[in-house]
């Protein structure tokens, strides 16, 4: 077989069968196969999509590209929640020590980097001082099975196909692609041992697929293809429109995150917090009334034992927990700008999209494979859909080291928010539960 050949197959839109595609991938994985063709498959793929036996083959040949965790406890209830990406998307840092503190199920979470405009949950981690997202599969295991939960990122022996991947398609705008998606989450879940897992399906303009058909497509594709390899898939389709929350950044977003998980935070987090958390523990138990766990969850937050599950996960893989306790020990940003509307009227639409890439550019996530992230970049959004603005009301606070970066966009971000005087209605932050 040869790498040009398959390309050129894909590219006509034709089939490719399961040996080709492992051909591909494990020459990509063994560096047999270069980079530059392994993108232009990707491209064509991205254009040309993927049938049902050709997904359920990617799927099969990035999974057992590497090992898999299995988890010998079979009276406890494993289960994970994945997002498809958005922005100020920190539910994960969230959702995952408030279904431990319910004692109901484990949590073991294998989370990735940012992709695209979207953040990660890895570098949001990250940004806590000593938190160590590197465990072995035998300490993730373990750690799981002792406190309920662990936050890694993939191991180099657990999929690995999807990490060489993953960071291929971050730099080559191939994210926005069902078939590829599929094979990159649902290969790392099946791998981490779950039963369970609930996806918080983005849609809207800031999403990796913005119309809500191709969304809702997704969903199904992911719920397909995971209940063939076993798992219980519940997925949710929620709005992405404009940022979730009001920071943007990694810091930024573990500061809003500690605000959630003691009581408080942005109701639209909080919500889809409770939201996808319960329906992770419904998971585990479906004759459990939702409103009885969400009203269970609730408590948990309000009371402050989500917070102190967090805090025992974050002392469990090293991190300075007084930075947790204490987020205003945390050095800010070299520069921080504040920035005023220059006109008055309702935020009648926002470029999501457009503020993620705006955080990259203030030093919040990364344009090349290379680039390091400066984990106190980013942005807090002041204003909302559907909120009313005064000249000279404060719109968005930007936070960089990078001076020029920062004074360049301080011009540019007010575009990104349509102010008028008509505004027809939010939309809502849960559309549809599969």
């Amino acid at each position: 077989m040869l790498a040009y050949t398959l390309i050129e197959k894909k590219q006509k839109g034709e089939s490719l069968t399961k040996d080709e595609i492992r051909f591909l991938v494990k020459g990509f994985l063994k560096k047999e196969i270069p980079a530059y063709q392994m993108s232009a498959f990707l491209m064509a793929v991205y254009f040309k999509g993927m049938d049902a036996a050709e997904i359920a083959a990617y799927i099969d040949v990035i999974l057992n590209s590497g090992k898999r965790v299995r988890f010998t406890d079979k009276n406890a209830y494993y289960v994970d929640k994945h997002s498809t990406g958005g922005v100020g998307d920190k539910i994960s840092l969230i959702l995952a020590p408030l279904a431990m503190a319910s004692g109901r199920v484990r949590v073991p979470m294998i989370s990735g980097r940012g992709l695209g405009h979207s953040g990660g949950t890895l570098d949001k981690l990250e940004s806590i001082p000593g938190f160590r997202t590197d465990l072995s599969l035998s300490e993730f295991r373990r750690q799981t099975d002792a406190i309920g939960c662990a936050l890694i990122g993939q191991t180099a022996d657990l999929c690995p196909a999807d990490k060489e991947l993953y960071a291929l398609r971050d730099v080559t705008a191939t994210v926005r692609s069902v078939p590829l998606i599929c094979g990159s989450i649902l290969s790392k879940k099946i791998a981490e041992g779950i039963r369970g897992l609930v996806l918080d399906v983005k849609t809207g303009n800031g999403a990796f697929i913005s119309e809500y058909s191709k969304s809702r497509e997704l969903a199904e594709n992911l719920k397909y293809f995971g209940e063939a390899y076993g798992l219980a898939v519940r997925p949710v389709l929620t709005d992405m429109n404009q940022p979730l929350g009001e920071k943007i950044g990694n810091w930024l977003e573990v500061e809003e995150s500690l605000d959630v998980l003691k009581g408080g935070g942005p109701a639209d987090v909080r919500e889809l917090s409770l939201v996808l958390t319960t329906q992770m523990l419904s998971l585990a138990d479906p004759q459990a009334g939702e409103a009885l766990i969400r009203r269970e969850l609730e408590k948990l937050l309000n009371k402050g034992h989500a917070f102190e599950a967090f805090l025992k996960i974050a002392k469990a893989q090293g991190a300075d927990i007084r930075y947790l306790e204490n987020p205003e020990r945390y050095r800010p940003a070299r520069h921080i700008i504040q920035v005023k509307a220059r006109r008055e009227g309702t935020i009648a639409a926002i470029d999501t999209y457009q503020l993620g890439l705006d955080a990259i550019a203030l030093g919040a996530g990364r344009t090349a494979i290379t680039d390091k992230i400066d984990p106190r970049a980013g942005l807090v959004i002041h204003k909302h859909l559907g909120d009313k603005v005064r000249k000279g009301e404060l719109l968005v606070t930007l936070h960089s080291a990078k001076k020029k970066s920062i004074e360049s966009l301080a011009i540019l971000i007010e575009q990104r928010f349509s102010i008028s005087g008509e505004f027809t209605s939010k939309p809502p932050i849960v559309y549809e539960i599969l």
